[in-house]
């Protein structure tokens, strides 16, 4: 009980400097362009990632858990995985690299489940309790195919999101550019356009909305309420305000001088970081529960008949048994409450990489790039995949840079960052191999 102490601990310490060493990522544009100060800034985006809080589920904590199979590891895996993780994130805060909070964490929980798998197995098959033949590196849930069709997951899915998060940011920043610049001229082209998006974003929205009948724990007694505050139902909402609120000023952009213009476009940008702030408290936080769900797992399972307080009564969900999750409620508002009070310790160094040193920002460019990061951040969240907000944001920050030209993005710094991005999973894992290796001699 003293290990699983500790790791839940050292999980949460990590949860506080994924929030400081992120701090960047929401509020890097924000600061660049002057609209809020270094300290308003942090105490901003601080707020909406402890208001993620009531937003978002637990799938993307649910994904993290099953990294490495619970049931043939053990704590010490669990807790070189996360010290690994925490001596990365410091490294890199310390040299202001952005690099991924959440692949460390993944690379660090695989890599320490690889080195068990050898040091108890070897590199030689063996008989597992089900008669079959598996290998070490069988451990790490590598790939699983979708339910019904659905979203597949696993290790490989998300070292592929290191590529497609940053694209899909850049994208979507882009053509946000591009349909600013267009609503900016007196045409009637673009207003029709504009129009058309706000019919099709409330009929998607619509669609996706949960009646009350299907919510399984509703939070009100209220129908109205319920429907309106199910975690699943507000991150659509958030969508279609943050398109409608960009789409009412694109109506009126071309109306504006440059003033007011400016002045608009720097009240938007208060809502694009909270926004994004909310999509980076839910992403990171749910890493965070998916550790110390998985190290409550892995305690069960190497006591069996320990009973279990109600505070650590944990339960990860198996959808090919009909076995939902249980996770109290502590976990996720510590997870929460952590990563806001990271975020209120700011971390300067990267927030100067990602807000002047990848391309100039202008408050044009930082709503584009808030807005694509938070849009592509609440689409992954939707599909319990674990993406680096930092990636997301970096990306995002090119796309508009791009929409100017291509020289306008510092591509050396922008290498740099793809190296310590390509990097990241793989120097975490053996680090946190050599870890587990060391941690076994004396645990």
């Amino acid at each position: 009980m003293t290990l699983l102490i500790i790791i839940i601990v050292l999980a949460l310490i990590f949860d506080y400097i994924n929030g400081f060493h992120d701090a960047a990522n929401a509020i890097a544009t924000v600061v660049a362009t002057k609209v809020l100060t270094p300290f308003q800034a942090v105490v901003w985006a601080a707020f909406f990632n402890f208001l993620a809080y009531w937003v978002f589920g637990f799938g993307v904590a649910d994904t993290v858990a099953k990294t490495a199979h619970t049931m043939e590891i053990n704590l010490v895996v669990i807790l070189a995985g996360v010290i690994a993780a925490i001596c990365w994130n410091l490294l890199t805060w310390w040299l202001g690299i952005p690099s991924s909070s959440s692949h460390t964490l993944i690379g660090g929980f695989a890599g320490a489940a690889i080195a068990h798998a050898i040091a108890v197995h070897g590199f030689s098959g063996y008989v597992g309790e089900d008669g079959t033949t598996h290998y070490w590196y069988e451990i790490v849930s590598w790939y699983k195919a979708g339910k019904d069709g659905g979203m597949p997951s696993g290790v490989i899915i998300i070292i592929a999101f290191i590529v497609l998060a940053p694209l899909l940011g850049a994208l979507a920043s882009y053509l946000i550019s591009i349909w600013l610049l267009n609503a900016s001229r007196k045409s009637i082209w673009p207003k029709i356009f504009t129009v058309g998006l706000m019919i099709a974003t409330i009929w998607f929205v619509k669609v996706q909305m949960v009646p009350f009948a299907e919510i399984e724990k509703p939070r009100f007694e209220s129908h109205f309420w319920s429907v309106a505050f199910d975690p699943h139902n507000i991150k659509w909402f958030l969508v279609a305000f943050i398109i409608l609120t960009v789409s009412a000023f694109c109506l009126l952009f071309s109306s504006l001088n440059l003033h007011q213009a400016d002045a608009a476009l720097k009240k938007m940008q208060l809502l694009s970081s909270a926004a994004f702030s909310l999509g980076h408290g839910g992403n990171d936080s749910q890493k965070v529960m998916g550790i110390i769900a998985a190290a409550v797992a892995v305690y069960i399972n190497t006591n069996p008949g320990v009973h279990m307080d109600s505070w650590l009564d944990v339960v990860l969900p198996n959808d090919d048994k009909g076995i939902k999750g249980v996770m109290p409620g502590w976990i996720p508002l510590a997870c929460y409450s952590a990563i806001a009070a990271g975020t209120l310790s700011g971390g300067w160094k990267i927030v100067k990489t990602m807000g002047s040193k990848i391309t100039k920002v202008s408050s044009f460019e930082g709503v584009a790039a808030e807005t694509a990061g938070a849009l592509t951040l609440y689409f992954t969240e939707h599909l319990k995949i674990p993406v680096s907000t930092t990636h997301t944001i970096t990306g995002s920050i090119i796309g508009v840079g791009l929409t100017k030209r291509v020289s306008a993005v510092r591509w050396g710094v922008t290498v740099s960052l793809i190296w310590a991005w390509v990097l990241t999973i793989p120097i975490s894992a053996i680090l946190a191999g050599l870890v587990y290796f060391v941690l076994s001699v004396f645990i």
